[in-house]
């Protein structure tokens, strides 16, 4: 019996090693999409006051304001992801996370 143990045992840590490696590339499309969702924030706010400049004008405080929030909060989701992604290739290597 101890053939079957010892293949359960290494099934159960391929099983393992292949959902993290999911896990893994699963956070790797979220933070490709986080930075997209920031890239798209930070256009908006480049078109924004370049279309208040060409008119001879600046963009309205609370508008940058608004602008300027939503690319913050972008960045810092695209940080957040990057932040867990490091930690489970971390995992991944046997290195400790901190």
């Amino acid at each position: 019996m101890a053939i079957w143990d010892k293949m359960k045992s290494e099934l159960d840590r391929a099983g393992r090693a292949a959902q993290q490696a999911l896990d893994e590339g699963k956070l790797r499309l979220e933070v490709h999409r986080a930075r997209q969702t920031a890239d798209k924030y930070a256009m908006r706010l480049g078109y924004a006051v370049y279309r208040a400049r060409k008119a001879g004008g600046e963009l309205p405080p609370e508008e940058y304001a608004g602008l300027a929030g939503n690319v913050t909060n972008a960045e810092a989701e695209v940080a957040r992801l990057e932040k867990l992604l490091d930690e489970a290739a971390a995992r991944r290597k046997g290195a400790p996370t901190g």
